[in-house]
């Protein structure tokens, strides 16, 4: 009990300086429900923080603010004893029920206390029992369960999406059978959809209720890469598109996010504590508003992982705690999305439904600052320190802020855009092509630089501009989501190159990602400098889903690239 911190200090920590009022408690009802996920805004934590009784060290601090749902308890899974025991998970689940939180479960770690690791695919029926003796002591108490902790990792060497896909049948079967009204959730690392798109082929279709995704790279990219929230903001839709063509029938499941993070951990000459509170309301803005049912931020306490958690090691809360319970105050526990505009052409603002009014939320689009005008006089939020105040204008920077209470024009404008697609430099749904040509600010047509315009650093060579291939970032290429995502589309990269400015030796291998994950192509032997050089790739098999926070990337070397172009070709 060293780190809990009583009620009053935690309400005084949550004050920031300056700010105009103090952020009070949400009160807390016990939860008697059965295992519902109440709202989008969760929370997890590592295995020592879920372990034992810690929940009372951090729990309190999380009612608090007002989480109302956590990924699961820290002894659903196997832990090394003869046979299950429950008494500790049973404390565990009526505690963070008394403090009103709704648990999940998870299925993993079976056998590790025998010294064998992964998918126990030599005793089935015997992991099969296990599932069905855990769900039926949890019945009417724990209705989502996880298979697994983010797939493939922790799978054994040489167990494939097959496995998996036999694995989840025989979890989901046990698991229905011992409680019907359960939800099985299947899952993958990252924003690994190529690997559920083989499960899913393999047999997997028909045997969950819901996806869980880990996307911390892809999610990343928002934070250390301004203006690539199309990125992230495609998730759903391309788990959709492959929901549509695996398996029609769950086309509309939940998907939950449940971990995703950032450190808080200072970097570069950044306030880490500043941009971990920046990275959570951005991802959960974005998270919301394309359709994902529930995030549970890792963590709430910093364990074993680092400084991840929404208040530290001491239990002293971090701005991204102040940050949460922010938006939990404005916007409820079920925001409404209503939908999005661009602040001078330019800044999303994504806006809701929120607590007591409409509510907005923005950032700047680049590291470039800028000036919002709404036209009227506006109650404007700082989410980080909770201060309002209250004018018609306001600085846009990489530090979200929020509107309460949104502008007639405005509103309308979100709401006639709910539909349409996210744009990012324009909408290039129905495009043939996609290009970027470098230069001092490139020319970005439907592709992007994972350095975007934030560090494009372009070298003047041979009379024009170009992009050398040992620029941080300048080698790594993302196609708009609208152009083509999921779908394995026959497509042709060519880049225009030629030899650095003392003619090294320089050679361009792609690697690109692929239905079954990503593949290196055979390289390109750039000839000389003295012209630009067009290197050519066919590609049958893309599955652009972003799982690292890009689709392809050339590898660094001493060559000049002037322009890169993706083109669809049909089937």
């Amino acid at each position: 009990m060293k780190h809990f911190l009583p009620m009053s200090l935690i309400c005084l920590s949550l004050v920031a300086a300056g700010a105009q009022t103090p952020v009070a408690p949400v009160p807390v009802q016990p939860y008697t429900g059965n295992g519902e996920i109440l709202g989008p805004f969760g929370i997890g934590g590592c295995n020592v923080r879920t372990r034992d009784k810690n929940f009372a060290t951090w729990i309190p601090q999380m009612a608090a603010i007002g989480i109302t749902t956590i990924r699961g308890l820290g002894g659903t899974g196997w832990s090394g004893q003869a046979e299950r025991k429950f008494d500790t998970v049973d404390w565990q689940l009526e505690y963070l029920n008394s403090q009103g939180l709704s648990s999940g479960g998870g299925f993993y770690n079976y056998r590790s206390g025998a010294g064998k690791t992964g998918l126990p695919m030599d005793d089935l029926p015997g992991w099969s029992a296990d599932v069905a003796n855990l769900v039926t002591h949890f019945k009417g108490k724990i209705k989502y369960w996880e298979v697994w902790n983010e797939p493939p990792n922790g799978t054994a060497k040489g167990q494939t999406a097959i496995d998996y896909a036999k694995f989840v049948i025989a979890t989901y079967d046990a698991a229905k059978k011992a409680d019907p009204d359960c939800k099985i959730g299947i899952a993958a690392k990252s924003v690994a959809l190529n690997y559920l798109d083989q499960a899913l082929a393999a047999g997997a279709r028909g045997h969950f209720d819901y996806i869980t995704l880990h996307p911390y790279e892809t999610a990343g990219m928002v934070t250390d890469h301004p203006g690539t929230e199309l990125v992230y903001l495609q998730i759903a839709g391309s788990t959709r598109k492959m929901l549509a063509a695996r398996d029609p029938s769950k086309i509309d499941c939940p998907i939950i996010f449940t971990e995703l993070g950032y450190s808080a951990a200072s970097k570069a000459n950044h306030d880490g504590p500043h941009l971990q509170a920046c990275a959570l309301v951005k991802d959960y803005i974005l998270g919301i508003a394309q359709g994902i049912a529930c995030i549970q931020w890792f963590e709430g306490m910093d364990g074993d992982s680092g400084p991840m958690g929404l208040i530290d090691g001491r239990g002293i809360p971090r701005p991204a705690c102040i940050a949460m319970a922010q938006m939990i105050k404005y916007f409820s526990q079920k925001p409404q999305y209503l939908g999005w505009v661009l602040l001078n052409n330019k800044h999303y603002a994504f806006v809701f439904q929120g607590a007591k009014d409409t509510v907005l939320v923005t950032w700047a689009s680049s590291k470039e600052p800028d000036t919002v005008d709404f036209g009227q006089p506006v109650k404007i939020v700082d989410p980080l320190t909770a201060i309002v105040t209250e004018s018609a204008t306001t600085p846009l920077t990489l530090t979200p802020i929020m509107i309460d209470g949104v502008p007639e024009k405005l509103l309308a404008e979100a709401k006639g855009n709910k539909t349409k697609p996210f744009p990012w430099g324009g909408d290039y749904t129905d495009a043939k092509s996609v290009s970027v040509t470098m230069g001092e600010t490139n020319v970005e047509k439907g592709l992007h630089t994972l350095s975007s315009q934030s560090v494009a650093a372009a070298v003047l060579a041979y009379g024009g501009s170009a992009r050398v291939g040992t620029v941080p970032g300048g080698n790594i290429f993302i196609v708009d989501p609208n152009f083509l995502s999921y779908t394995a589309t026959p497509i042709e990269i060519t880049a225009m190159v030629r030899r650095d400015e003392a003619n090294s030796p320089a050679q361009l291998e792609l690697e690109y990602e692929s239905t079954k994950g990503y593949k290196k192509l055979p390289v390109f032997q750039v000839p000389d400098n003295t012209e630009w050089h067009k290197a050519t790739w066919r590609i049958d098999d893309p599955q652009f889903v972003a799982m690292w926070g890009f689709n392809f990337r050339f590898n660094s070397g001493k060559y000049v690239v002037q322009s890169v172009t993706v083109t669809k070709l049909g089937r």
